[in-house]
């Protein structure tokens, strides 16, 4: 697995953390309910949730040790934090709701996933989930495609994409297969500019084509990041990601 520079995540997240506050909205946490939060990352949803109802029980979840090393540094010591695969997910039924934004599209098998988490909700608990859905950042994946085919395809010889953008009408079958008798599942078109070059730059490196450029030499990466940022400069609005949010209301 190719861990995520956490901290600059942690900083450059806004695009992550303000459709997460929509997600949050629809959670409604009760008093005192146990809110399990897959994928965490760095936590801020997480502390998040707390801070709206503080008498909840919230624990953390990522498969990524560098996001839970700077969770539990940065984040309320109160909410427990827990390394873990999340279609292997280390608890009995316990939970009330299960959280979880940015992170479904990471994982490949979502028939497990789905079924790991009726497991571990209480009878009438709640999934409440976002992640990139259907036709999410098609335009910056085919450009960085046509560059791995054009001018850098020594660095992608059996390339395969390690994100899965699942669509409503699947999404919706797998959570019915999953055990869930209630669920709404739909797309969310969530284009996100960013303000100049640089901060586009940085960005695209840290989150959405890093797999990418963690195939090349240093001295490489540079010059296959000016293509895109090239291409992205000429588009209208400039430095546009063209993000689409796959969205989850289902109950156990």
């Amino acid at each position: 697995m190719l861990e995520w520079d956490a901290a600059t995540y942690h900083r450059i997240s806004d695009p992550q953390w303000n459709w997460g506050l929509r997600v949050l909205d629809r959670l409604l946490p009760a008093p005192g309910e146990r809110i399990l939060d897959i994928g965490c990352g760095t936590a801020r949803l997480t502390a998040a949730i707390r801070s709206r109802v503080p008498s909840v029980h919230v624990s953390g979840l990522d498969r990524s040790w560098t996001m839970i090393r700077e969770a539990a540094r940065v984040q309320d010591r109160r909410i427990g934090f827990v390394h873990a695969d999340a279609t292997r997910l280390p608890f009995f039924t316990r939970f009330d709701a299960v959280f979880s934004t940015a992170t479904f599209h990471w994982i490949p098998d979502h028939e497990r996933l789905f079924g790991e988490i009726h497991r571990v909700l209480v009878p009438g608990g709640r999934l409440v989930a976002q992640a990139g859905g259907g036709p999410n950042l098609a335009r910056l994946y085919e450009r960085s495609a046509a560059l791995a085919e054009g001018e850098f395809p020594e660095f992608f010889a059996g390339w395969t994409n390690p994100w899965y953008f699942a669509g409503v009408e699947e999404t919706h079958a797998r959570l019915k297969e999953a055990g869930f008798n209630k669920a709404d599942v739909w797309l969310e078109s969530t284009p996100t500019v960013m303000p100049d070059a640089a901060t586009f730059t940085e960005f695209i490196a840290a989150v959405c084509l890093r797999h990418q450029l963690d195939r090349m030499p240093a001295a490489t990466r540079r010059a296959y990041l000016d293509r895109i940022v090239e291409q992205a400069a000429a588009d209208d609005p400039p430095y546009v990601l063209d993000y689409w949010r796959l969205n989850i209301d289902a109950r156990k």
